[in-house]
Order: C-alpha cells, then sequence, then structure tokens
C-alpha cells in the first residue's frame, strides 16, 4: 500500500506534533540515565569504542526527530487504513523498548536487562523499519540512522556486560 509520488506534508502541525512527541518523550529515559564522574556508569569497564559522553545527546535528538518525521509520514498516509495502524503500533512498542532501555540498564543498573532489551529493540526497530517501508519508503530510510546506531548500543552494552561481570 506504499504511498508514492511527491511528497506532500499536509500538516505542518501534525509533523512538528509527531517530532516533539518523539523528542520528549524519548528523553522520558534522561530520568534515570547518570554518567558524571560519582556515577555507577562511570565505575564500569567500558570497550575502547565507547563514543565519548557529549555524543549522546545531538545523537538521541537527531534520531528522535527523525523517528517524529517518520512516524508522521506514515500517520499522514491515513490512520484509518489498516496497514497504517498496524505500523504505529509496532512503531509504538519499539519506542516503548527504547525508553524502557534506559530504566533497564541505568535505573536498575543491570547490563544483562538493558542487553536483552537492546536486543528485542533492534528487531523490532527492524520490523518498524519493514512495516513503514509498505507505507512510505522514505519514513522507513530515515530509520536507518536509528537501526545503525541501536546496533552499536548493543555491540556496547553487550561489551559492558563481559566486560563487568
Amino acid at each position: 500500500m506504499e504511498v508514492s509520488g511527491p511528497l506532500h506534508v499536509r500538516s505542518i502541525p501534525g509533523l512538528v506534533a509527531g517530532i516533539l512527541f518523539c523528542v520528549l518523550a524519548g528523553s522520558l529515559g534522561s530520568m534515570v540515565t547518570v554518567t558524571g564522574p560519582e556515577s555507577w556508569y562511570a565505575t564500569l569497564e567500558k570497550p575502547f569504542f565507547t563514543p565519548p559522553g557529549w555524543l549522546f545527546a545531538p545523537v538521541w535528538i537527531t534520531l528522535f526527530t527523525l523517528m517524529g518525521i517518520a512516524l508522521f509520514l506514515v500517520w499522514d498516509a491515513g490512520i484509518r487504513n489498516r496497514h497504517v495502524q498496524i505500523a504505529v503500533i509496532v512503531f509504538a512498542i519499539q519506542f516503548a523498548l527504547n525508553i524502557l532501555w534506559s530504566f533497564l540498564f541505568f535505573g536498575l543498573q543491570s547490563p544483562y536487562l538493558g542487553l536483552v532489551d537492546v536486543v528485542l529493540l533492534w528487531f523490532m526497530i527492524a520490523a518498524t523499519i519493514a512495516v513503514f517501508a509498505k507505507i512510505r519508503k522514505m519514513a522507513a530510510v530515515l530509520l536507518l540512522p536509528y537501526l545503525v546506531w541501536v546496533t552499536l548500543a548493543t555491540a556496547l552494552n553487550y561489551a559492558i556486560w563481559v566486560l563487568n561481570p
């Protein structure tokens, strides 16, 4: 049921709402994410490929913005359409897993539970890309950087779990 042709945004407020929703809801995990010098996270042994701390906030803001645009593009294709409804549900599941990760990894201080979550998240992002591609290919393309980043996050989470038994 792919919507093709030139992309016309029918609702600028809807686009802004999609972005704001993803950025604000996505930032819920920051309530439990503490990485300062005196934090539990600072005491963990980390792999050589750990990105610098300052990189995480701008990357996540960018990714949440792209998610919001992608969500809007799918929603805008017609939320009454069953395919769109399913795609939004799949998106919601992966988004909930995204938020949950911070609470498991940082809140519960559990690299293991974080790893279980991030692996499920990776598969749900891939599923979201697949269902979004059937509706609007651009929406799927916008989620590719997210999948790449979560691939790195999965490797990082795994390495932290292994390095900190």
